[in-house]
C-alpha cells in the first residue's frame, strides 16, 4: 500500500519539545523562531526529514508555520485546516490563528519587544518573506536573525535523515521533447530577462527540464535537486550522486554538468552577473549567497514554470490515457461502494484501501498522487482531513462519503472528488449538493476570451452557492503536472490569481460546501484549457475547457429541477462520454451494470 493510517499527530508532544526548543533559544540569544512547514526547495509535500513543524506542534496538515516565543506561541494555518489544526495540537500551548487573516509577520510586528532578535532557518524561508518579516520586526524596533543551524534540528534527536531515492529517465516518447530541447526553451527566457543565470530550486521544474524522475518526494516522483542554468554554457545539476545509476547519470551529462548538493551554495556566490531568480519561491539564502559574491538578482518567476504547465501533445495523449485507466478504476470502487456501504460494515480506511487496490490492480499504478481524503459525515466537512486509525469512522446508511484521491501512472497524474450517498439524502444535502454541482458545470462550460486568468472565472463555481448565502474557503481550481506534483503553478482558478490560462494548461475543477460538524460535498474533475471553436460573428479568439476526468457523478443528490437546460444537457453528455469511453475498460458483470445505470439521462 502506497499510504498508511497510524495516528500521524499527537498534540500531547507540543508542551515538551517547545521547552527543548524554547531552552536552545535561550542558549542562542533569541526571542522567538520561525517554524515553517518547507524545506530547501520550498516543496509542498517536504520530505520527512524536513517535517519540523508536525514533530514540535503535532499538526499534520500540508501548510502552516508557528511563532515560538519566550512566553506564547502560535500556529497559523488557511482555512482548509482551521478544524483540523485545532484536533492536532494542543491549544494550551499553541493558538490557532488564520494565516490570511492575521498573517504572522503582521502579528509578530504586534507582540514583538523593542531588541527582540527573531531567529529562522534562511533556507526555510522565502527571500520574500524574510523581506516582510524583518519590516514588521524592525516597526517594532526587533530584527529578524538568520541561524547556521536550525535550532529544530538541535532538539530533535532522532530526526529521520535525508532522502536518498534513485533517480529514473522520463522517456522523451512521454514527455513529448528531448531535455537539450528543453534547455534551449528555457534559456532563451532566460537571456530575455536579461538575465546571465538561472537559479532553480523546485524538483518538479528541474525533473521536468531534464527529464527525469525521483523518489525522494512522498506521492510526487521528484528528485530533491537544484541546478544553476547559464547562458552560453552547460548548467549544472546539484544532487547527490548516489541517486544515479550509470544510465541515468550518462543522460544528464549528456546535456549538463552534476555536482553534489554540498556545492550548490559556492557555486551561488561564484555566479556574478545578472541572476534570474524567483524570491517568492526561493529560499533567502539563496539570494543572499546570490548577492554575496556581487550578482545582481532579477526577481522573476521560476522561467520552467510556464512551459511546463502548457502541455505538449504528448502529455495530454498520456494523461488522457491515465484518466480513462483511474476512471475505469473508480467506476468499480463506486459499484462496490454501492453494494457494501448500505450493509453498515465498511468504514473509512476500508473504503480507501479498496480504491487502491482497483488503481493498484490497473498493473500500471506509480502510486498515489496524494493521501486519500475519504471522509464521512462530519470528516467530509473537513477538505483535507486525513483518516487514521484514531479518527477511522463507520459509513452508515444516510451518510454522505466524500473521496478525493489521485494516482501517479508513468503516464499522467490524476486527482478527482466524488461525493456519494449512503441511502437517501436529506432535501437540504440534494440542494447543496446541486448548487456544487452547478458550479462545477458553469466552470466546465465556459468559453472566455484569450487573456483571461482564473480569478475571472472563479465566481462561476461560486455563484449558486453565494445566492443561498454559502461559499467555500478553498481555492476552485489548481494546476496539476504530468508524473510530478499534483498541485502545480502557475495558474489557478481562485480568488486571487492573475495568470492567464493558455491552451495546453491542466487544471482541476472543484467547488465544494461544507457544512461544519455535520457533511461535506465536493465534485472534482480534471480540465485542459483549449482553443474554443469559433463562432459565427465571433470577433475575438477564444478558450475553452475540456474535461478529461471520466467517473459518473451520483444523480441520486442532484435536484433536477435547479439545473438550467444548459446545465442539465451538459450533465448528460458528460454522462453518455463517460459510459462510451469507459464501458469497455470495465469488467462484464456488476461493474458494467453499475455504470449504465449511472450513466443513465436524468
Amino acid at each position: 500500500m502506497f499510504q498508511n493510517f497510524e495516528v500521524v499527530s499527537d498534540p500531547s508532544v507540543g508542551g515538551a519539545r517547545v521547552r527543548l526548543l524554547r531552552d536552545e533559544l535561550k542558549r542562542l540569544g533569541l526571542a522567538g523562531f520561525l517554524v515553517p512547514l518547507a524545506d530547501e526547495h520550498q516543496g509542498e509535500y517536504p520530505a520527512a526529514a524536513a517535517l519540523r513543524l508536525a514533530w514540535l506542534t503535532g499538526f499534520a496538515g500540508s501548510a502552516g508555520i508557528a511563532v515560538v516565543l519566550a512566553d506564547e506561541a502560535s500556529i497559523f494555518v488557511d482555512g482548509r485546516y482551521t478544524l483540523q489544526v485545532r484536533a492536532q495540537v494542543d491549544t494550551t500551548i499553541f493558538t490557532p490563528r488564520h494565516l490570511v487573516e492575521e498573517p504572522p509577520h503582521l502579528w509578530l510586528k504586534s507582540v514583538a519587544k523593542a531588541g527582540d532578535r527573531i531567529g529562522f532557518d534562511p533556507w526555510l524561508i522565502t527571500a520574500s518573506e524574510a523581506a516582510r518579516y524583518a519590516t514588521a520586526l524592525e516597526a517594532a524596533g526587533a530584527s529578524l536573525v538568520a541561524v547556521e543551524r536550525n535550532p529544530v534540528d538541535t532538539v530533535w534527536t532522532d530526526q529521520p535523515a535525508a532522502p536518498k531515492g534513485a533517480v529514473a529517465i522520463y522517456p522523451e516518447e512521454r514527455a513529448g521533447a528531448a531535455a537539450a530541447d528543453k534547455l534551449d526553451r528555457v534559456l532563451s527566457l532566460v537571456a530575455d530577462a536579461g538575465a546571465d543565470a538561472a537559479v532553480i530550486t523546485r524538483p518538479d521544474s528541474i525533473a521536468w527540464l531534464f527529464n527525469i524522475r525521483g523518489s525522494d518526494v512522498a506521492h510526487s516522483p521528484e528528485p530533491l535537486s537544484f541546478a544553476i542554468l547559464r547562458v552560453g554554457a552547460r548548467p549544472t545539476l546539484f544532487i547527490d550522486a548516489i541517486k544515479l545509476s550509470a544510465p541515468v547519470r550518462a543522460h544528464i551529462e549528456a546535456v549538463a554538468d552534476v555536482a553534489a548538493p554540498e556545492a550548490f551554495a559556492k557555486a551561488l556566490e561564484a555566479l556574478g552577473g545578472a541572476v534570474l531568480l524567483d524570491k517568492a519561491g526561493s529560499a533567502a539564502e539563496v539570494v543572499r549567497r546570490v548577492e554575496a559574491g556581487n550578482g545582481r538578482v532579477i526577481d522573476g518567476a521560476d522561467p520552467i514554470i510556464l512551459p511546463k504547465a502548457r502541455k505538449n501533445a504528448a502529455e495530454l495523449d498520456g494523461t488522457r490515457a491515465a484518466h480513462l485507466r483511474d476512471g475505469a478504476a473508480m467506476v468499480r470502487f463506486l459499484c462496490w461502494f454501492d453494494r457494501e456501504a448500505p450493509k453498515g460494515q465498511l468504514d473509512e480506511i476500508s473504503a480507501a484501501q479498496a480504491l487502491e487496490r482497483f488503481r493498484y490492480d490497473t498493473g500500471l499504478l506509480k502510486d498515489l498522487s496524494f493521501d486519500t481524503i475519504a471522509g464521512v459525515g462530519p470528516h467530509a466537512a473537513i477538505p483535507h482531513y486525513h483518516v487514521s486509525t484514531a479518527t477511522n469512522r463507520r459509513i452508515a446508511p444516510g451518510d454522505i462519503f466524500l473521496v478525493d484521491s489521485g494516482a501517479q501512472y508513468e503516464d499522467g497524474t490524476t486527482d478527482i472528488t466524488r461525493t456519494v450517498i449512503v441511502g437517501t439524502p436529506t432535501p437540504e444535502m440534494a440542494d447543496r449538493f446541486t448548487r456544487v454541482l452547478k458550479g462545477h458545470i458553469r466552470l466546465a462550460r465556459a468559453r472566455f476570451p484569450k487573456g483571461t486568468n482564473g480569478t475571472q472565472l472563479d465566481i462561476l463555481a461560486r455563484e449558486a452557492l453565494w445566492d443561498a448565502g454559502l461559499d467555500f474557503d478553498h481555492g476552485t481550481g489548481h494546476g496539476v503536472g504530468v508524473y510530478l506534483s499534483v498541485h502545480e503553478g502557475p495558474a489557478r482558478i481562485s480568488k486571487v490569481n492573475h495568470v492567464p490560462l493558455d491552451p495546453g494548461m491542466l487544471l482541476s475543477n472543484e467547488p465544494g460546501y461544507y457544512k461544519a460538524d455535520a457533511w461535506g460535498i465536493r465534485i472534482e474533475n480534471l480540465i485542459v484549457v483549449r482553443e474554443a471553436e469559433a463562432i459565427a460573428g465571433g470577433e475575438r479568439p477564444m478558450l475553452s475547457f475540456e474535461t478529461i476526468t471520466m467517473c459518473p457523478i451520483d444523480r441520486r443528490l442532484v435536484v433536477a429541477e435547479l439545473l438550467s437546460p444548459q446545465e442539465r444537457a451538459w450533465f448528460d453528455a458528460y454522462h453518455a462520454e463517460v459510459r462510451q469511453k469507459l464501458l469497455p475498460l470495465v469488467p462484464e458483470g456488476e461493474p458494467r451494470a453499475w455504470l449504465i445505470a449511472a450513466t443513465e439521462p436524468l
